[in-house]
């Protein structure tokens, strides 16, 4: 394990996740508190931490610290701080907003690097988030499953992203225009920090195989989306008011379970800027 000088770090879990004490995001970090909390970020895939009390433009300053903020395609931010969107489910909704496995907006050319989530408001049950980590699931395929991946691009589309009515209705209220967006991404990506190899598809973004048909391309996407999820590979983080979680989208997928119907949850999420997939 590596050791830290001025940040503790705590594994939640043994595939990936941990919590991170002495790091406060509404002062000014010292540079070497900021290194050693991205070198965790990278070792452990997703990173929390806890009794968090920051201002909107606070969270903002904390995530330039580790990329550069982007805009989430097609929803709104908040008025004084547009670069963090809401992200909301109210007591009368059903269904949550992004409740599958997935890795963020695979169907940008260049989707994110990274995602960070603080809790405002949650509910007095449920609304725990699952991470999974795709090294793993790439490093424990069979040699030949690994060849056979060599090469093979996933098609993400938006449309198929529409998964959950939420995220509907966070777009027309909104009034923000409905766009189709596509890309092509390799199935198995190399993390353009660490070098390793990952799985990079998902149920929620990835509707076929370049070059194969759909029906052709889900028997073995099937088999991909239950394998990336084994219990083996995940984490699960119990939310609280001001717990903040950052992950990194080139190797891990998470999934916003939906448990807490009639009750009210409240995040401001930022989303970091990363590169095309190779």
């Amino acid at each position: 394990m590596r050791n830290y000088r001025h940040i503790e770090v705590r594994p939640i879990a043994g595939a990936l996740g941990a919590e991170i004490l002495g790091v406060d995001m509404a002062r000014d970090l010292e540079d070497d508190v900021v290194a050693e909390t991205r070198q965790a970020f990278l070792d452990n895939l997703v990173i929390f931490l806890r009794g968090q009390k920051a201002t909107p433009q606070q969270q903002l300053a904390f995530a330039k610290r580790f990329g550069e903020p982007i805009e989430y395609p097609m929803l709104q931010g908040l008025p004084e701080c547009p670069m963090i969107t809401p992200v909301i489910k109210l007591e009368h909704e059903r269904s949550n907003f992004g409740g599958i496995w997935h890795s963020d907006t695979t169907y940008l050319s260049a989707p994110p690097m990274g995602s960070m989530l603080l809790a405002l408001e949650i509910p007095p049950i449920g609304g725990d988030t699952m991470f999974a980590n795709q090294y793993l699931a790439y490093e424990s395929l069979s040699d030949g499953l690994k060849k056979t991946l060599e090469g093979l691009i996933g098609v993400s589309s938006s449309a198929k992203a529409d998964v959950t009515r939420t995220r509907e209705d966070r777009v027309k209220s909104a009034g923000a225009e409905r766009k189709l967006l596509t890309a092509e991404h390799p199935i198995v990506r190399t993390h353009p920090e660490t070098g390793r190899r990952a799985l990079y598809t998902s149920d929620a973004h990835t509707s076929h195989i370049k070059g194969w048909t759909e029906k052709e391309s889900l028997p073995l996407l099937e088999f991909l989306w239950e394998h990336q999820t084994r219990p083996e590979f995940t984490c699960r983080f119990r939310w609280e008011v001001g717990s903040l979680a950052f992950w990194d989208n080139r190797c891990a997928m998470h999934n916003p379970i939906n448990d807490y119907h009639g009750y009210r949850r409240v995040m401001h999420r930022i989303t970091l800027a990363g590169d095309k997939p190779r």
